[in-house]
């Protein structure tokens, strides 16, 4: 019986690839192909239509991809009149029938079509990277940002938390998805496989990423975690080669030191909290012993922020020393306190992309490191200072809703007072 199941699996499989891939010699181009997707041949023929909307979009150069785009935006956008001439129906006589017809009138065309193109097998990552394409060519072409926004709101159904996966990376998972561990590493780049290995084998490493089971073999973000007997102030020393290894059952900080989102096309679906979440919850079943949860951090903006205070005068001098690599470890540090707790965007949320998001998770800014990242990225972003975000499970929701409310930036009472120090730069004396 199970034999005849798993042999009925492989002909559904083939039956399914072998329907996406008839009628691509469709002679009509890739408008009418749309259109004919978005009618009563769509309901007949949609695996069909989609695949061969899907192969003729792949072979489309620049200029004709945005124009395509240029066609979603336009021809299958909102039709305003009829939609204001329905919503002021619907204001004298909410009736189903006029709810029904004002729902489909506030939704443009694209959106349909969209969800009709993916309904081949692998049409889910195909649209993932059409989105790409369409990120590309948004710069030049803002108006395009409307159908962006309908990719972005199915993107995230389509991707929402019932889907994902959460899966351990370790060093017995396929070689094609480590390969794809080493490519889309954003924070902390692995060398090598020997790099990778020390990243995933001995017992004081863990790996976790989300997978969608439309795209089995491509992780969407993925989360590298050391388990240490102390908070660490070094990401040198926590990937050192000569490092001692923890056995794990001994540990008492979990560490989250690189996250890194792995789908360029999946920008503005946050995955991040939701994997930290559930990373949290697997680590805590399986090592009861864990006392803190903490990251080891980047601050990529400081350098940027500390170029425009070279000429203040109350961060003028220290500023200035940090970035001629002159400074005391005090002041770096002091000077990236000030950064993460007062340098603020005009909508009152941190300067700092990595801040914002640990803090909007409902982290708290818990300690800062001088000399943490000697790499030329950290130097180069930093000046070699990281930061740790501390997740208390018991302040998280608090610290989430004051600073999505209020943009209060949660912070350790150590940390405050560094802010407030004090710098040690002084003028240099001038010479007679």
């Amino acid at each position: 019986m199970q034999r005849t199941r798993f042999l009925g699996d492989i002909l559904s499989t083939l039956f399914d690839r072998s329907a996406s891939l008839r009628g691509t010699n469709d002679t009509r181009d890739i408008y009418a192909l749309c259109h004919a997707l978005l009618s009563p041949e769509g309901e007949v023929s949609g695996q069909k239509l989609a695949a061969t909307v899907l192969a003729r979009y792949r072979a489309l150069g620049p200029d004709a991809k945005t124009a395509f785009f240029t066609f979603l935006n336009d021809a299958l956008d909102i039709d305003a009149a009829t939609l204001s001439d329905l919503a002021a129906q619907y204001a004298k006589s909410p009736t189903p029938a006029l709810y029904k017809a004002l729902s489909t009138a506030a939704e443009p065309k694209r959106q349909e079509l969209l969800r009709r193109l993916n309904q081949p097998m692998g049409a889910t990552a195909e649209l993932v990277a059409m989105r790409v394409d369409l990120l590309r060519i948004l710069k030049a072409n803002p108006d395009l940002a409307r159908t962006d926004l309908d990719f972005v709101h199915l993107l995230r159904s389509w991707f929402n938390r019932g889907f994902l996966v959460l899966k351990a990376i370790n060093w017995d998972t396929p070689a094609r998805i480590l390969d794809k561990i080493v490519t889309y590493e954003a924070v902390h780049e692995i060398k090598d496989w020997d790099d990778l290995r020390r990243r995933l084998y001995p017992s004081d490493r863990r790996c976790f990423a989300f997978f969608h089971p439309a795209m089995p073999d491509e992780p969407l973000i993925f989360v590298e975690v050391a388990l240490t007997a102390l908070v660490p102030g070094s990401i040198t020393k926590l990937l050192s080669e000569d490092r001692l290894a923890l056995e794990a059952e001994d540990a008492k900080v979990a560490v989250f030191y690189s996250i890194s989102n792995c789908q360029a096309g999946l920008a503005g679906v946050s995955f991040g909290n939701l994997l930290i979440k559930q990373v949290v919850s697997e680590l805590r079943q399986s090592f009861p012993k864990l006392e803190k949860f903490v990251t080891l951090s980047p601050i990529p903006g400081l350098n940027g922020w500390l170029a425009s205070q070279t000429g203040t005068a109350e961060n003028g001098l220290a500023a200035s020393a940090i970035l001629t690599h002159s400074a005391t470890d005090a002041d770096i540090r002091a000077m990236a306190a000030r950064y993460l707790l007062r340098a603020k965007r005009a909508d009152g949320q941190p300067l700092d992309p990595v801040a914002r998001f640990h803090l909007g998770n409902g982290a708290e800014v818990h300690d800062i490191h001088a000399g943490a990242d000697i790499s030329a990225n950290g130097r180069s972003q930093s000046s070699g200072a990281m930061v740790n975000y501390l997740y208390d499970l018991a302040r998280t929701e608090r610290n989430h809703a004051d600073f999505a409310l209020k943009s209060i930036v949660a912070a350790a009472k150590p940390v405050q007072a560094l802010a407030a120090l004090p710098l040690t730069a002084k003028p240099k004396e001038t010479q007679p």
